[in-house]
């Protein structure tokens, strides 16, 4: 299944079954809701094949072993188990939640610049855990970009457990310019802007780089963005450690995202490379954290679709919040 097939999948679940989760979670506990997970598990396991190969064979790579059903069904109730938290750092903030900070003071450093700094991740992980940054920095803005489109239910949801979320999403499905605007003014203010680089869209410029050994398409409108915007990169990790135990990690990667317009090509790719290398390195020592579950490799459109140097106005629906 490649990423325009992703796109078009149902989103897993349904309005009932993820209002009934959360309200089990937020009547009976944080317990009680992880022992509805398992049922969940084997659910998806045996209902959504697509996902339940595209888990095996990644894990095939990320294991360096032939993946079994176990380490597939680990895969996915990882996955759910993230889900869930979703609803409970929403709701309640960290209380209940043992959450390890790293590179917090490198962050600070370049927010004390008062330019804004872009806040890159990837599908790994739970992204929501970044969140906790308003209680450590209030008085620096969050903005982040999401599609709302891609998973309605969920966003609904969300947004329902805290009404002021939508004020901080910069909304990916408004189109480029709103988007880049949005960002741009987010910025100004010395915000963190804080999207995902690792899945883009079948119509948008792509960059193939080097990923566990075999080239895969990344979007190239973050850097582009980050190149226009002249942000400083910060990758940020929230890693998911089991229980109720989380990372969040903050590492800087590029000062300067200036992509020139002689050798464009060539300092778009190397900015890529560099991050798909960093994630691979992330995603082997934390396999289970990884979230796309669609074969991430073989796009139809070879070299990624559009050409990255007419993309002045790049896509951001790609670089979203799932």
């Amino acid at each position: 299944m490649t990423v325009a097939q992703w796109q078009g999948r149902k989103e897993g679940g349904g309005r009932f079954a993820l209002w009934l989760i959360r309200s089990i979670g937020l009547t009976c506990g944080r317990g009680v809701a992880r022992l509805i997970l398992y049922p969940i598990t084997l659910y998806f396991f045996f209902r959504r094949g697509h996902e339940r190969r595209a888990s095996r064979a990644f894990l095939t790579r990320a294991l360096g072993r032939p993946a079994g059903v176990p380490d597939v069904l680990r895969h996915i109730h990882a996955f759910a188990s993230i889900t869930l938290d979703r609803v409970f750092l929403l709701a309640r903030g960290m209380r209940g939640f043992d959450i390890d900070i790293v590179g917090m003071e490198a962050l600070e450093r370049r927010l004390d610049g008062g330019r804004g700094v872009l806040l890159l991740g990837a599908h790994v992980g739970s992204f929501e855990v970044l969140r906790v940054l308003a209680l450590k920095r209030p008085q620096v803005p969050l903005r982040v970009v999401l599609d709302k489109a891609q998973t309605p239910v969920m966003t609904e949801l969300l947004e329902a457990l805290a009404p002021d979320i939508g004020n901080n999403v910069i909304d990916a499905s408004r189109g480029s310019t709103d988007v880049v605007l949005a960002m741009h003014e987010a910025a100004q203010r010395g915000a963190m802007v804080a999207l995902l680089g690792d899945r883009g869209r079948a119509h948008e410029a792509m960059r193939r780089v080097p990923f566990f050994g075999e080239p895969a398409p990344f979007p190239a409108a973050p850097w582009l963005i980050a190149s226009t915007l002249q942000l400083p990169v910060v990758l940020c990790f929230g890693l998911y450690l089991g229980g109720n135990r989380y990372r969040l990690m903050f590492e800087p990667y590029a000062e300067d995202t200036t992509i020139p317009r002689a050798g464009r090509d060539a300092a778009l790719d190397a900015l890529i490379r560099g991050y798909a290398a960093r994630l691979e390195a992330m995603v082997r020592e934390h396999p289970y954290n990884w979230f796309n579950f669609y074969d991430f490799w073989h796009d139809p459109a070879p070299d990624g679709g559009a050409d990255p140097g007419r993309a002045d106005q790049p896509d951001l629906r790609g670089g979203h919040l799932a």
